[in-house]
This record gives C-alpha cells, structure tokens and sequence, in this order.
C-alpha cells in the first residue's frame, strides 16, 4: 500500500512541475512581443525589461523560499504546493491583462512571493525516495522540465502567432487553476507529524540555512559551485528568445521549436540516461563531467552562425543535465529527514540568488552587444559606453562558459574534503 501511495504521490509530483514547466514555455516565444506591446520600446530594450522582471522574480524567492522550506517542514507539503499553485494561476491571469509595464513587474514580485512549487517539489521527493535513488528520482523532475518544454513553446508560438502576444499567458492561467483544483482533490500528504519540526525564524532565510549546513564539510563548496553553475544557466532563458530573434532572424514559432528541441533533449537525458549514467559512473563524475560539458557548450553557442548549429550544440549540452541532480543527490543524503525542506529551499535560494544576478547581468550584455548605442551598466555603473560600436550578440554565452569553469574549482574541493580522510586512513593501515 506505500509503495503504492508513493508512486501516486510521485506521478502526481512529476505532473505538476511539468505543467508549470509547460506554462513557463508557453510565455517564452511571446515575451519579447509582449514587452514591446506594452512599452512601445525595441527588442534591445524589451531585453532590458526582461532582465528586470526576471530580477523582481528572483529577489522575492530568495527572500520567501527557505520561509516556504522551513514552512513545509512544519506543516507539511500538501498546503504549501497547493497555495503555489493558485498564486501561480493569478499571476499569469494578472500579465494576460496587464496595460503596462509597471502591472506586470508587480505580478512578477507576487508570483515571486509564492513560487514554492519547484522546492516543496524536491522536498517531497525526498520524503518518499530512499536515499540512494533520490538523485535518479530529481533526475526525474528534470525530465518533467523537459516535456514542459517539449509542449509548451510549440503551444506558445501557435497561440502568439494566431491570437497575438496575450493568448498564451491566458492558457497558462486556466492550465493553473486547473492543476489547483486537481491538487485539492487528490494531492497526498507525505511527512507525517512525527517528522515535523519547529518553524524558526532564524533559520528561515538564505543565510540561516547556509549556517545550518556548514557542519557538513561538503555542503559549503557544493552550495558554492550550484551558485556559479546556475548563474551561467540564466543565460539561456534569459536571452534566448531575443539572441534568436537577433542573430537567426526567427519568429516566435521558430523560437518555439527550438524550445521545443532543448525540452526533448531534457527530457531524454534526464527522464532516461540521467538514471543509467549516475548509477553507473556516479554521482561525483557525473557532476564534474557535465560541469565540463556546459563549459564547451556555451561557447558554442556564442559562436554558432547558422541556425541548424543551434540544434547540434542542444543535443550536447543536454548531457550537462546530470549535473544538477548528482549535486541534489550527495547533498541531500547528508541532511535528515526533517530537514528536507530546509535543504531544497536553501538549493532553491542559491538558484534564486543567481537568478537575481544572472538574467539583469545577461540581458544588459546581450542589448549593449546587440544595439551598439546602448550602454551596459551595473548597479549604476557603465561598463560599456554608449556608442561603442562592437556587435556580438553571443556575448553572454562567452560569460557563462567563463562562470561555469570556475564552479569546478568549489566542486572539486568539496570532493576533496571528503575523500582526504579515507585516504589518511588508508595510509594509517
């Protein structure tokens, strides 16, 4: 009877971050579209928004996620994942009828606020995952991502080409408050009262939970090399949609269908070879090993000049989706059971955190490389000057396969720390 409350509660789980998954695809060929709709501005500018939005986003996670963790430590999963969801619906409901930029900027903090779904996710998995098959099982809510990708660019370039830039956030809002109701009715709960803890705020924020875990040896350096690793990742939701368009000339539905294919590749990598490849070499290698293909692979992307190079350089870098789940895997072993929340919502913080960063750093590159006249400015401080005059659209990538080279260096210390005791003992012998 477990085994099979589990597999429900699991099927149910993978469902939900694929239909998020699915909503979050939709929008993505249309965005850029949108954001001109509203502000009158070009795409070099409507970049530049998408950054911001994406940093409102990012900073309310980092400052609600380890409350949320700590919260579905106490309370359990079940509440928190369902008020997710009908925060999610209304956001997207919010953006669909948004007049101006400065409506949608606030629907972004909400929907910041409440974006508990992805870490309450893992925390869940955890609570009915033995230990070691956790890693295959986040390889899992990898491949949900990937058939959300799979599905909804494809859906979303339809819509924004047939019925304009606001027909698919309207679909993601009804995909929402479908997936509410359905959770309301048929989602378990799974840590029992016996396993919950106190809710203290003094461990219910980012820096609290960095504390917790510095006990464990390897936590720190592997928190470190996420961070890094993540911040590299922005680049490719943050600015795809506009590079595309840029650099290849292509519609939303183009833009689609290369989603499309990144969602596919995902999904393959790590719904299937994600549960052979991590068992077989390990969780360590995998980790190392994907790190170096993600570094190779951004560069490609800087520098691809045909579009069909797009789709080779996706079916290699895909291979780097092991990576996240080995990580999610050895950190997760460390840590107790009533302490899972905790953990995912300090990974969902460092995620945050490089989303902070990550996308308002991207797009002012991407604008100034790809609109000579625009400066490139952070915190207030040009980087670049007006006029300039270099065209180089590829430019974040650069950034992000240089950011990624350097999470190696936390990673291997934290293998390092680990494997020095066993190696004295051996010596000893």
């Amino acid at each position: 009877m477990a085994e099979t409350h589990n597999r429900f509660a699991m099927f149910y789980i993978f469902t939900t971050v694929m239909l998020n998954m699915i909503g979050l695809g939709v929008i993505m060929p249309v965005m850029p579209q949108l954001i001109m709709d509203v502000t009158g501005e070009n795409l070099a500018h409507a970049a530049q928004w998408g950054g911001y939005l994406t940093f409102v986003y990012a900073l309310m996670q980092f400052i609600m996620m380890p409350i949320i963790g700590g919260l579905s430590d106490r309370f359990g999963r079940r509440p928190v994942l369902l008020v997710s969801m009908a925060a999610y619906s209304f956001d997207f409901l919010v953006m669909a009828l948004a007049p101006v930029i400065g409506v949608i900027v606030v629907a972004r903090l909400l929907a910041g606020a409440f974006a508990a779904t992805f870490s309450t996710a893992n925390a869940y998995i955890a609570d009915i995952t033995p230990p070691e098959k956790r890693a295959a099982n986040f390889g899992l809510m990898g491949a949900a991502f990937g058939l959300g990708f799979i599905i909804g660019p494809g859906i979303g370039g339809i819509l924004g080409e047939s019925f304009g830039p606001r027909a698919p956030f309207f679909f993601v809002a009804a995909l929402g408050a479908t997936n509410f109701l359905l959770g309301l009715f048929v989602l378990p709960e799974t840590l029992n009262k016996e396993k919950r803890r106190k809710f203290e705020w003094k461990r219910a924020n980012a820096f609290g939970n960095f504390k917790q875990f510095s006990q464990y040896p390897m936590m720190l350096p592997i928190a470190g090399a996420i961070f890094l690793y993540q911040l590299a990742h922005w680049t490719f939701p943050s600015v795809w949609s506009y590079f595309a368009e840029e650099k290849y000339g292509w519609s939303p539905g183009f833009i689609g269908a290369s989603l499309m294919f990144v969602g596919l590749m995902a999904a393959i990598v790590q719904g299937g070879l994600t549960r052979i490849i991590i068992p077989k070499i390990g969780e360590r290698a995998a980790a190392v090993g994907g790190t170096m293909i993600a570094i190779v692979t951004y560069l490609g992307y800087a520098f691809a000049d045909q579009g069909w190079m797009v789709y080779a350089l996706i079916t290699v870098s895909s291979l780097a989706g092991v990576t996240l789940p080995s990580l999610q895997g050895i950190m997760s072993r460390t840590v107790p059971a009533n302490a899972q929340g905790e953990l995912q919502g300090a990974v969902a913080a460092i995620a945050s955190l490089s989303m902070i960063m990550g996308p308002p750093i991207m797009t002012q590159i991407f604008a100034a490389f790809s609109a000579p006249g625009t400066p490139f400015t952070i915190a207030g401080i040009t980087i670049l000057e007006k006029g300039a005059g270099i065209y180089f659209p590829g430019a974040p990538f650069v950034l992000a396969s240089a950011l990624t080279l350097l999470a190696l260096a936390p990673l291997l210390i934290a293998f390092r720390r680990v494997q020095r005791p066993r190696e004295e003992t051996a010596e000893t012998k």
